[in-house]
């Protein structure tokens, strides 16, 4: 077993050894796997499988329940370092996605979609925790941005290859989920022989926590959560449904998303380094609203396919702003409450996700634009409780409500 090295001391490595250098890594590994299975996944459950929106809610909320069940990250800390459990999960996530066409019928693609979240989410909670531990504070939102730009270029690649070839040498589901899974899975072997054991300055709780303190940073997960899951499951679904997207045309969608992330997120890093968490996030909140009103736009006014590719790239970029929460939670947070509160939070921003794909797949079939409507409200609650976010949170001051029961202390003393 090797022996675990302070964050102090990693500095002295190679660059291509660091800790940051991992975290850019696997940055850039999840999404091949991930956004591979994303990009080919309604065209293959309507081709082959042939989902309709009662399906595809279905599937939507089994892969959705090991999110809800992050809090086993805790357990399994106490069985390994966070380091090799995410690697661990990574692997699983590039497995799970190379055998995806293997099992076209609706229990073995709900299977291989089950194993395939475990990994992914249970490396996106001990991820997320890592980048808390192991970036500064005041580094923090830069490196998250240049980390988002990682991932996406790796989408990009990805989504480039599959759509100079999807056509043109006529490839396979079954092939290009496992070339997809495949890197996936090489690149989290490579890492964990590659890189060393490193030890996060400070030690976590290895237990289960829920502090009162928190609770806007857990509200705004839960109001995430739900909002996340309307766009990931309905907003592509209804490209392929309403305007008869080929894969490639989905994945051209997808490629535009990832180059204006790159571009967009070092400077949203920037961003939230200059105004701060609450204006970034209040920006997104307000977008969202006036987005997913626009889908609903879509149907009311027959809108066509032009207006639904623009309001699609502009959702995920908003989307994008989102990481602005983690550097809120990284300030307000007591050091040792990084990773517990990580699979805490996971699991509450998978409350909803649980029942509202499959609750909302029924209402896609009587009402679309319904289910853009509920959306569209949640961002509303998104906004009203965004405003409650201090212009610089600390601890002991997590919310404007707190500021304001510290100065009525304080006046009466």
């Amino acid at each position: 077993m090797k022996q675990p090295i302070p964050i102090a001391q990693a500095a002295e490595f190679a660059l291509w050894r660091r800790p940051v250098f991992l975290l850019f890594l696997m940055a850039f590994a999840m999404p091949i796997a991930f956004n591979t299975w994303s990009a080919l996944l309604n065209n293959f459950v309507i081709e082959v499988a042939g989902f309709t929106g009662v399906e595809i809610g279905w599937l939507h909320t089994v892969r959705e329940i090991p999110g809800f069940l992050a809090v086993g990250v805790i357990a399994l800390m106490m069985l390994m370092r966070e380091q090799i459990l995410g690697l661990v999960a990574l692997l699983l996530l590039g497995v799970a996605t190379a055998l995806t066409a293997y099992f076209p019928s609706f229990g073995g693609i709900l299977t291989l979609t089950m194993l395939s979240s475990i990994g992914f989410h249970y490396y996106e909670t001990v991820n997320q925790s890592l980048q808390l531990q192991w970036i500064d504070k005041a580094r923090a939102p830069q490196v998250i941005g240049w980390l988002m730009a990682a991932g996406s270029a790796a989408s990009l690649l990805a989504y480039g290859v599959l759509v100079l070839t999807w056509k043109a040498f006529d490839l396979s589901y079954t092939l290009v989920y496992m070339v997809g899974g495949g890197v996936t899975a090489v690149i989290a072997i490579y890492a964990l022989i590659a890189f060393p054991q490193f030890e996060s300055p400070n030690p976590q709780l290895k237990k289960f926590i829920l502090r009162r303190r928190y609770w806007l940073y857990y509200a705004l997960q839960f109001m995430a959560g739900a909002r996340r899951q309307i766009f990931v499951v309905f907003a592509a679904f209804m490209m392929v449904e309403k305007f008869g997207f080929d894969v490639h045309q989905v994945t051209s969608l997808f490629m535009i998303n990832f180059v204006i992330n790159m571009i967009v997120a070092p400077l949203m890093g920037r961003l939230v380094s200059a105004r701060g968490e609450r204006f970034v996030l209040l920006l997104e909140y307000a977008g969202l609203i006036i987005v997913f009103l626009a889908y609903g736009g879509l149907y009311w006014l027959g809108w066509g396919v032009v207006v639904a590719s623009v309001l699609y790239v502009v959702d995920h970029m908003l989307f994008g702003l989102a990481f602005a929460l983690k550097t809120y939670f990284q300030k307000i947070a007591d050091p040792q409450d990084i990773a517990p509160t990580a699979a805490v939070a996971f699991t509450i921003n998978h409350i909803a996700a649980v029942f509202l794909p499959a609750a909302l797949g029924y209402l896609w079939i009587v009402s679309p634009s319904g289910v853009f409507i509920l959306a569209a409200a949640m961002a509303c609650v998104s906004f009203g409780l965004g405003l409650l976010i201090p212009r610089h949170p600390e601890k002991g001051y997590e919310t404007i409500l707190t500021g304001r029961v510290r100065r009525t202390i304080k006046s009466r003393l």
